[in-house]
This record gives structure tokens, C-alpha cells and sequence, in this order.
């Protein structure tokens, strides 16, 4: 028997396609061949900061047992069905397939899909590694997802991970508006949480289990077992067909794509990181709906952006003041123009609180009133009793601060697909698989 690994990525486009459903058509073509799977299928979401990333920026990766004398069929059939299922017709859609055989996969391909998860890697980088370890690989166009389909090999998931059920549509109803009722994905919500996670947004109460674009998927529900993303699943009401759900094991909801950095001036563009500083400038508004402010440490400064879809997070950052000591998440946008190196939060931690002093006028000695000035070095005078006093100073005062120190998170209508909600911490597993479900996908 042999041990196969089969990654492949970037096959759709903005108005078409979905990597996933190719890993969903694969699972039925593969099981009529009497093959095993050694694991659920791994959806690997990359670094989401890349300006050439897909659209959910996720790698496939198919895991299986097979006779030696079907794995020409294998191959076959995932080229086919990768051709056949991709958008071609779109400039930037350059699907790969890498195929690995062995049991164990080599460390320095697991280094690699670390490196394309957190930061920025090079298809001269996967060739040589496809080559040095003996895989093999097709690509198509310019073959670019084969960054992404050997980065999905590599990322085995030792660490944390969660689980995803995705559903289908039938042909007939993409493109169209997906019918569900949502009243039992409010019920599924309230009896299945926290175990899933990021099924409705509280603030606005939208439904985020359902994508909006045109792809072939009718909605996911992400989870901590594959037990709960399938009980899940049986409390939403489709009003419409589903064609098939299949269960994906994820890095969805880790975190695994944020990486802690010691100083300021080590950032680099389009990597995800964690940098501690104090804030250096007073939050503001730009234009009017999103709060800019600035940290440092002993290195540098950098621009921090909290976007007003982050909800909780851009309430929080306003009430930020200099002196305050902070620790930032998010992806890095590179400068342009007149726009400095900017961290596109995702998350705050406030570690210290500088004290806040206000300065107020002094209070009548006879009625109890705030006194007005009556002009640079001429006293005050009450507007309440008229009581007037040269001697009278102005008094200093520390203002309670209205926030607390902690981890603060971007709503769940703004979370990526990496980001880890709270609901996650002290959740994260602490072992590898063990075994896979019986009924993990259904026709």
C-alpha cells in the first residue's frame, strides 16, 4: 500500500469556482477506487495579506492509503477533475497539484507551509523542494497554486486546529440568492455554542455561516469536533437542495498565521505579526469612519489601523491615549503615497494604562459651582453666585480611564478565517488526530 498526499490550489476565481468543492468531488471519485483516508480532508488557509493570494487564500489537501495499481488513477482523476472544475478563463487562476508519496512528510516542506501561512514564500522555493524530495507536480497557466498545494502537504496539523462542515448547492442555484431559514441557524447557534464558533455576528445579528459570492457553497459551519460541525448541520433548514457536505479538518479559528516580532523596525510588508509598543499618537479619525493611531518602541513607530467593520475593536482604540502599552495583531500593509507602514488590526491586547490628567477650573468655596476664567491671569468668577477669586488656581485631577486592560477582537463579521476567536482561547488542541469519523461526507 501506498501512502499518497495530494495538495492542489488556486483553481477559482472572484466570479467562480471553490477549491473546496474540487476536495468534495475528489472524496466521492476516490472512494469508488477502495482507497482509505488517513485524515479529513485539510483546508489550509495561507497568509490572507499576500496582494496575489485567491480568494479565501485556502490549499486542499487530500490525504490517503492506496493499492500501487491505482495511483495512476489518482492522478489522472485529480488533474481531470481539477481542469475541469477550475476557472481557466481568468488571468490570474494558475492551478497546481503536487503529489507526495510517504508516510512521514520531510521538515523542511513543514518549514515551508509555516512560511507560506505567515509570511511570503516563492514557487522557485516549492520546485525545489518537489524535486529534492521526489514529488511530482502539474500546474496550470502559470502553475503559481503550486506554492499554495505544497504548502497544504506540509501543514499537518500538529498543533491546533478546528473542524468545518461546508454544503453545497446544486448547478442550478449558484449565482442565486441561498436559501436558508434562518431561524434554525439561530437555534443551531444557541444550542451548539461555543463548540461552534462564528455562526452569527451579535452586534448586527447578520448570519455568517453563508458566503456571498458566486461559488458553489451553500454554507459552512465551523466547530471544535467533527462531532459538532455534523449536529450542527442537522439543525439548519435549507430551502433549497444540497447537492453534498463534506467535513474539513482546518486551521481555521488558530491564529496560526500571526507571528510574534521583537522590535518595530524588523516589520515587513504583507506579513502577519504580533508587536508590542506604546501608543505614540492619539487615535483618529480617517476619513470619518475608521481610527488611525500610531505605537513605538526603541526601534521605530508604525501606523495602526482599527476599520470600521472591526466593531468592538475600533470602539476600543478610541479610547486609546498616549503612554498607553499595547500589543497589536493584524497583517501589515505596505506604504504608498502619502500612507505610511500601516498594521490592519485584528486584535488589541492592552498590557498597561497610562494615567489620564485633566485639568479643571476651580470650584466656588461658595456654592459648590465650576468657576469660569475671566481671562489670562485675572482670576475667576462663579456663573452661578458671581463670587470672584484671584488667588484661586487651576487643579490637576487623574481621570478614571473608561477601559480595562485585556484582549479586545474585531467583531465576527470581521474576522479572517485564521483569526481565533475568544471563544477559542484555553480550547486549542493539544493533540493530533485520532481516527476519523465513519460518516464524515454525504451525496
Amino acid at each position: 500500500m501506498v501512502s499518497l498526499h495530494i495538495g492542489f490550489d488556486d483553481t477559482d476565481s472572484p466570479k467562480d469556482g471553490c477549491t473546496t468543492y474540487i476536495a468534495a468531488l475528489m472524496v466521492e471519485k476516490l472512494q469508488k477506487l477502495g482507497i482509505v483516508f488517513n485524515d479529513y480532508p485539510n483546508l489550509i488557509r495561507l497568509n490572507p495579506n499576500v496582494p496575489w493570494k485567491t480568494r479565501g487564500n485556502g490549499a486542499l489537501c487530500l490525504r490517503i492509503t492506496c493499492n500501487p495499481s491505482v495511483v495512476n488513477d489518482v492522478f489522472e482523476k485529480m488533474a481531470d477533475t481539477v481542469e475541469e472544475n477550475s476557472d481557466l478563463g481568468f488571468k490570474d487562476t494558475d492551478p497546481g497539484i503536487v503529489f507526495f508519496k510517504g508516510v512521514r512528510i520531510p521538515q523542511e516542506i513543514k518549514t515551508f507551509a509555516q512560511e507560506a501561512i505567515s509570511g511570503i514564500v516563492r514557487k522557485e522555493q516549492a520546485l525545489r523542494l518537489i524535486k529534492r524530495f521526489k514529488a511530482e507536480a502539474l500546474g496550470f497557466g502559470t502553475g503559481y497554486g503550486i506554492v499554495g498545494a505544497l504548502a497544504a502537504i506540509g501543514e499537518t496539523l500538529d498543533l491546533d486546529f478546528t473542524y468545518e462542515l461546508i454544503a453545497y448547492r446544486k448547478p442550478e442555484n449558484r449565482g442565486t440568492k441561498r436559501q436558508l431559514d434562518l431561524a434554525s441557524v439561530k437555534e443551531m447557534d444557541r444550542k451548539t455554542k461555543p463548540q461552534t464558533f462564528n455562526n452569527i455576528d451579535s452586534e448586527t445579528g447578520r448570519i455568517l455561516i453563508t458566503p456571498r459570492g458566486p461559488d458553489p457553497i451553500l454554507y459552512g459551519i465551523r466547530g471544535e469536533t467533527p462531532e459538532i460541525v455534523i449536529k450542527a448541520h442537522r439543525f439548519v433548514r435549507s430551502l433549497e437542495p444540497i447537492e453534498r457536505w463534506v467535513v474539513f479538518r482546518t486551521n481555521h479559528g488558530t491564529d496560526a498565521h500571526l507571528k510574534g516580532i521583537n522590535a518595530i523596525m524588523d516589520i515587513q510588508p504583507y506579513h502577519p505579526v504580533i508587536i508590542k509598543g506604546a501608543v505614540a499618537s492619539m487615535p483618529r479619525l480617517v476619513p470619518k469612519r475608521h481610527r488611525f493611531f500610531s505605537i513605538k518602541d526603541e526601534t521605530g513607530k508604525v501606523d495602526c489601523a482599527a476599520y470600521e467593520p472591526t466593531g468592538t475593536l475600533r470602539k476600543i482604540a478610541r479610547k486609546l491615549i498616549i503612554g498607553d502599552i499595547v500589543e497589536v495583531y493584524g497583517g501589515v500593509r505596505p506604504s504608498f503615497k502619502e500612507h505610511p507602514l500601516t498594521i490592519n488590526l485584528e486584535k488589541l491586547r492592552i498590557l498597561e494604562l497610562a494615567p489620564k490628567r485633566v485639568t479643571h477650573n476651580p470650584k466656588c468655596p461658595t456654592c459648590g459651582k465650576r468657576m469660569s476664567s475671566m481671562g489670562k491671569d485675572q482670576g475667576f468668577r462663579c456663573p452661578r453666585c458671581r463670587f470672584r477669586s484671584s488667588s484661586l488656581k487651576k487643579r490637576d485631577y487623574e481621570e478614571s480611564r473608561r477601559i480595562a486592560r485585556g484582549l479586545f477582537i474585531s467583531s465576527p463579521r470581521a474576522q479572517r478565517h485564521l483569526t481565533k476567536p475568544k471563544c477559542r482561547y484555553g480550547r486549542e488542541k493539544k493533540k493530533n488526530l485520532n481516527g476519523i469519523l465513519e460518516s464524515w461526507w454525504h451525496l
